[in-house]
């Protein structure tokens, strides 16, 4: 070969490997940072998809935007604990705390002014590294370096001490995060490489029970047992504030600690280190947590040559598939919310199910990019119903938190019937849906005989009575899929019954007092935190939550035109809400609330009335002013993943606003290019001509055939192929317009 010849091979090479090195797998792109800071209130530290371990630090409290335990703003820790939630208006877990330092022994966290009075260790962002499934920080106060990754039911501490310095661990089982107390807890030394024990508490959840063993990679020399503060001897403890303290002498180096995780023993837990890390390779945990999130990650290929984007997109699609999380040994055996132990059941158990908010968008959207786990899901939520006699509200280890309203949980296993998932009883689970529907509490008397909910008797009278109406024509639709007729005319009586709240004169939906009289002194504008008409919003806000029947809502405002000028009423409105609202009222535009998920199906409603061009216009700008790549980049409380999955699903160019037809409408794609894995096959959304003034669709094609259509089906997505949208900088008004294009 000649010399030039070769000098070029090389180079060719040379090129090549860079660019291969410089590829990045979306993995790479996730800043878990993102939703930290302001009101996102999301996990930071180290966990797997929908794992039950997440492992991570905790601060000080200091009030609602700690709900995680965790807020960028802050620059002291406590420790590191092994379950939080991500993204909840309210706060609870933190258990199994292991705080690391140096010096004397300390059985006390230490306070905000000053840290190091305790056991706790100042730290800043410049020694942090947070990626998916890994943690990394340095102790500014004891130069002690923290890591830590997980599986799906350990958590994986590295701790690298410095010389010549006495070192300790404090592993407080008092500690929880906001809510949490603990009722009762447990260590035992078994051996010199083992602990074993308990924490029973309450918060926002009442009994909450999960066992833990830890296993050591060095023999545990010098343990000390406390209550609370006082040392109280031996190798075993119970009490309301069991803490132990590992003492380590001043040789300095490495010390690895894997805590195992079950909600029914101890035993549980030690055979779930010994199946999900039977080693101590710290660094091969570490890159399977990061290849286990890649592969959840790469289901959908978002190709957008806009890097922020593409940490935006992929940030969110991460933030959904934090939570749910098992709840189940490693053996698949678990404790019902009745507290008995089911052995080895036939599915993964599921909790933290935050369904007022993730049945609008979190839960269709894995229906599309983890269907695998659809059924788990479900049978989770029946199997709750047959321990508590109705499907849960919002359950969180093994207990009822009764939280927000509605009965959230027939959306989602409604969901699932119609869209054909198999691997759970459906008869089963429709005497579920029928039977909660049908209780006596929270105003579904009034419901059951197909009347309004009095204000004067019930409060949220109107959010609970349409919240209520979306699950009834969930229920209807599939009795009508069942075949049980008299039921799907009943369930869609009452689906309709929002109508009874809408006041034509004024334009809203507002209460209704006992006597037939429209509750005196309405003003649009006022919100009262749960403690109006409505929850978390006004009247603005609330009368757009008909996703069930939004053709339905358009008629009582008389037309179309009627209906969309309305609804730009919205976007427009100004007006103070007043002293009393709820901070969950964020990110808004006018009176449009993104930071709160009743919201977030009502830029989608301007296609209903063939003005698709105004879906695009307002899904734009709320993605593009509420969706950053800063630590502060979420504009809301992400809610266990749904403000997340709303973007995920909005970036590729639909949304499902009535998750009981199986339809998905169109608004306007993130990106110029996105292939989603359905099952074996592949979607494609094509957006030609994309770019940040194209944001209109001007025609789409479906398999290369001309699409009129406003909306796609879930049937559609799931068999593959490729939807084309040709966008444009001025509005194809006639796009959707046409009424058999309309969804």
């Amino acid at each position: 070969m000649p010399k030039s010849c070769l000098l070029f091979s090389l180079f060719s090479c040379v090129v090549l490997a860079a660019s291969v090195k410089a590829q990045k797998a979306p993995v790479d792109y996730v800043n878990p940072l993102i939703g930290s800071d302001a009101h996102g209130h999301v996990f930071v530290g180290a966990s797997r998809p929908f794992g039950a371990v997440q492992i991570g630090p905790d601060n000080i409290s200091k009030g609602w935007d700690w709900c995680s335990g965790y807020h960028y703003s802050d620059s002291v820790l406590v420790g590191f604990s092994h379950t939080h939630l991500s993204g909840t208006g309210i706060g609870d877990l933190g258990d199994i705390l292991f705080s690391p330092y140096t010096g004397k022994i300390k059985t006390e966290p230490g306070t905000q002014d000053n840290i190091t009075s305790g056991y706790g260790s100042h730290y800043n962002h410049a020694g942090e590294e947070v990626r998916p499934g890994y943690y990394r920080v340095q102790l500014e106060d004891y130069r002690i370096r923290v890591e830590l990754t997980a599986t799906n039911r350990v958590g994986f501490h590295k701790y690298s001490f410095p010389a010549k310095e006495e070192g300790h661990i404090t592993i407080d089982l008092q500690h929880g995060l906001n809510w949490d107390k603990p009722i009762q807890t447990f260590i035992k030394k078994l051996d010199d490489h083992t602990l074993v024990g308990y924490r029973f508490s309450k918060g926002w959840a009442p009994d909450q029970r999960l066992w833990f063993a830890i296993k050591t990679n060095k023999p545990i020399k010098d343990l000390q047992l406390f209550d609370s503060s006082a040392n109280v001897g031996g190798t075993e403890l119970t009490s309301a504030k069991a803490k132990a303290v590992i003492s380590l002498g001043n040789t300095g180096g490495d010390f690895l600690y894997k805590v195992g995780l079950s909600p029914v023993s101890y035993e549980g837990a030690l055979n779930n280190i010994a199946q999900e890390i039977p080693g101590w390779d710290f660094e091969k945990v570490k890159d399977d947590a990061r290849n286990d999130w890649n592969k959840s990650l790469s289901t959908i290929d978002y190709a957008s040559p806009d890097a922020s984007k593409k940490t935006v997109f992929y940030t969110a699609l991460f933030h959904s598939m934090i939570q749910p999380s098992l709840f189940n040994d490693f053996d698949k055996t678990y404790r019902g919310t009745d507290k008995k132990v089911y052995e080895k059941a036939p599915f993964n158990n599921y909790t933290v199910f935050s369904l007022w908010d993730t049945y609008r968008a979190l839960h269709p959207l894995m229906t599309i990019i983890q269907p695998q786990r659809e059924s788990d899901f479900v049978n989770s939520i029946l199997a709750i119903y047959q321990q508590q006699g109705f499907l849960p509200m919002w359950p969180l280890m093994g207990g009822e938190t009764y939280c927000m309203i509605g009965y959230p949980a027939i959306p989602v296993v409604a969901d699932a019937i119609l869209k054909g998932f198999t691997g759970f009883d459906v008869n089963l689970a429709y005497e579920a849906m029928k039977t909660t529907a049908n209780q006596d509490t929270l105003g579904i008397n009034y419901v059951k005989n197909l009347t309004y909910i009095p204000a004067d008797k019930e409060p949220e009278s109107v959010a609970k009575a349409m919240e209520y109406a979306i699950s009834d024509y969930s229920i209807a639709k599939v009795a009508e899929k069942l075949g049980k007729t008299d039921d799907y005319q009943y369930y869609l009586k009452r689906s309709k019954l929002y109508q009874l709240y809408f006041d034509k004169s004024v334009g809203f939906v507002r209460g209704k007092m006992s006597d037939g009289s429209w509750r005196p002194g309405f003003d649009p504008f006022e919100a009262k935190h749960r403690d109006n008409d409505y929850t978390e919003g006004n009247a603005w806000q609330y009368t757009w939550l008909v996703p069930q029947d939004a053709n339905g809502l358009i008629r009582l405002f008389g037309s179309d035109e009627a209906f969309a000028n309305k609804l730009d009423g919205l976007f427009n409105a100004k007006g103070s809400m007043g002293a009393e609202a709820s901070p969950d009222i964020s990110g808004l535009i006018g009176m449009y609330a993104q930071g709160n998920e009743p919201n977030h199906h009502t830029p989608y409603l301007y296609a209903y009335a063939g003005q698709q061009w105004k879906t695009a216009e307002k899904v734009r700008q709320i993605g593009r002013e509420f969706f950053t790549d800063k630590p502060d980049g979420l504009c809301g409380n992400d809610d266990c993943g749904q403000m997340s999955a709303w973007y995920v699903i909005s970036s590729l160019g639909f949304y499902p606003v009535n998750t009981a037809d199986g339809n998905f409408v169109f608004g306007s794609p993130s990106m110029p290019k996105a292939t989603v894995k359905v099952g074996n096959k592949k979607f494609t959304v094509i957006a030609e001509n994309n770019n940040e003034k194209n944001i209109y669709i001007q025609s789409a094609t479906l398999n290369g055939k001309p699409y009129t259509k406003s909306y796609i089906s879930y049937k559609e997505i799931m068999a593959g192929g490729t939807l084309k949208f040709v966008m444009g900088a001025t509005p194809n008004k006639q796009f959707g317009f046409n009424k058999q294009d309309r969804p």
